[in-house]
């Protein structure tokens, strides 16, 4: 059974940073590409950023590329989403996902979903 299980995320201030993280169990982490999706209240999910099965290439999405990092270690079945210079705005239910062969900005492209963490950016 595959499980995807995020944390780290919480109330900072605008400005500030948060790492999550997302631990994977049940699947081969290494053959995998991963993403990050947010759901702000009201709104539907998008894409956040995406790292590819041996984390040699990463997609971001427009709003948050400069201030978000993805990685990943294959050693430990994770991945991290560095977040720096938070606004209002990234506030959000925050998931990771595992897709076999892709790392797409694309959900549905993605067969598997961590339950999400929430990040409050406070003005």
């Amino acid at each position: 059974q595959v499980q995807l299980v995020e944390s780290g995320g919480g109330l900072v201030q605008a400005g500030g940073s948060l790492r999550l993280s997302c631990s994977a169990s049940g699947l081969t982490f290494s053959s995998y590409g991963m993403g990050w999706f947010r759901q702000a209240p009201g709104k539907e999910r998008e894409f956040v950023a995406s790292i590819r099965w041996n984390g040699g290439r990463t997609y971001y999405a427009d709003s948050v590329r400069g201030r978000f990092t993805i990685s990943r270690d294959n050693t430990k079945n994770t991945v991290y989403l560095q977040m720096n210079s938070l606004k209002p705005e990234d506030t959000a239910v925050y998931y990771c996902a595992a897709a076999s062969g892709t790392y797409s900005y694309i959900a549905q492209t993605y067969a598997h979903w961590g339950q999400g963490t929430q990040v409050t950016v406070s003005s």
